[in-house]
């Protein structure tokens, strides 16, 4: 440890981002249009104009066949589905959602959060006011007992984040049996929604996981509670962080909601950048080729990480991990209460890892165990180097913490 840190090392296993190999992979998109494309859609829209406020028919295809739901589901946002998220809330904190009260009127408004989860989630909903509760994560998906005690019999509980496939930081996937249950809840608040946050459904790491997952919205639907849920989703992480197109699925009457409000903050969205991302992603297939050449340079980076963890912790008994088939993330616990010193310890020594207990509301782990790992944007060597040195870093945090109970 003292030699890592003598090396002045400046390795970043923070957050979630593309690696610039994962950016060159969609450089051609840039070729898709010029000043000799038509830029007109297939309704005949000029998407050099102003007007069509939820979106392009290609863009809804596009964001349809991501999330495997009905392009008429589609609402098109901007490049980021966290904004569709924020302005949501907030609509619901002024106007109240399908004529229900304004949230910002319902003194002790509860939001549950999966955990360990998404810090911007939790971070989004305490922006707003909201007291946090937290529902563990089982194997396959979150505890649905202790959500439906709070959902079906507190009207003050109004929504749920949800990552259900490959969550961020688990990479946990929702089985078909907990859609179902999510589907078929019985809130005691009509305004409740799950906020379904789909944001890595086809990031995938191996070829042999599916392209597809259950349409949430069909499943609502056949169910009798089609308005219960919102699903996002954009091609952000597909092709350029901040340059992608985004897009939130809903019911009918969901649809008719959000366009009240919207049409109050825009005209459109950059439909330009909308036909170019339908062009680039023209069809199911495509999409599947693009993320499995992301997986190929992605898989690597998470293996190593896995093989790292397992040659220095496997069999101590002082930390366990997950192994995920997609998305971005590997979730790693240390001992109760020693997550904050294991971040510490890599801090010092040049290894910069998300804070710990940034994956719980408020901030606050109450076990102090999990830490999120984010290997994506670091290189190989770096990555082998960071994970050998939070190896180390759990050793002596644990053996910290055996003196500790031998001094006691």
């Amino acid at each position: 440890y003292k030699e890592a840190c003598a090396e002045d090392l400046h390795l970043d296993l923070s957050r979630g981002k593309p690696n610039r190999e994962q950016l060159e992979l969609s450089m051609d998109m840039f070729d898709i249009l010029n000043s000799k494309s038509t830029l007109d859609t297939a309704d005949g829209t000029d998407c050099r104009n102003y007007g069509v406020l939820t979106g392009i028919p290609e863009a809804k295809t596009l964001l349809g066949d991501i999330m495997n739901t009905n392009p008429k589901n589609v609402i098109v946002g901007g490049n980021s589905s966290l904004t569709i998220m924020y302005d949501i809330i907030t609509h619901g904190m002024l106007d109240g959602i399908m004529g229900e009260k304004p949230w910002s009127q319902i003194p002790d408004r509860k939001f549950l959060c999966v955990v360990p989860g998404y810090d911007r989630h939790f971070n989004m909903t305490e922006h707003f006011g909201f007291q946090l509760i937290s529902i563990p994560m089982l194997e396959d998906g979150p505890d649905m007992d202790q959500i439906r005690e709070w959902v079906e019999k507190d009207p003050t509980v109004k929504g749920i984040w949800c990552v259900p496939r490959y969550s961020n930081p688990t990479g946990t996937v929702y089985s078909r049996e907990v859609i179902e249950e999510f589907a078929n809840l019985k809130p005691a608040a009509q305004d409740f929604r799950i906020f379904w946050d789909n944001a890595y459904v086809v990031h995938v790491l191996y070829s042999s996981e599916s392209s597809q997952y259950p349409d949430i919205l069909e499943i609502a639907e056949k169910a009798g509670n089609p308005d219960i849920v919102y699903e996002f989703c954009s091609t952000s992480k597909m092709s350029f962080p901040g340059g992608g197109i985004a897009g939130v699925a809903a019911s009918p009457a969901n649809r008719i909601d959000i366009e009240s409000f919207l049409k109050y903050a825009m005209i459109c969205t950059d439909k330009i950048n909308q036909i170019r991302q339908a062009r680039y992603f023209s069809s199911h297939n495509k999409i599947r080729r693009h993320m499995l050449k992301e997986a190929s340079i992605l898989r690597p980076k998470f293996e190593i990480t896995e093989k790292m963890l397992e040659e220095g912790l496997d069999g101590l008994g002082i930390g366990d991990w997950t192994c995920p088939k997609g998305g971005y993330f590997i979730s790693f616990n240390t001992l109760p209460g020693l997550a904050d010193r294991v971040v510490e310890l890599c801090h010092n020594a040049g290894v910069k890892l998300t804070g710990a207990g940034a994956t719980f509301p408020y901030g606050k782990d109450p076990e102090n165990r999990n830490i999120r790992i984010a290997p994506s944007f670091a290189e190989l060597t770096e990555i082998k180097t960071a994970m050998h040195l939070l190896t180390v870093a759990v050793r002596i945090a644990s053996l910290e913490s055996m003196d500790e109970d031998k001094a006691d």
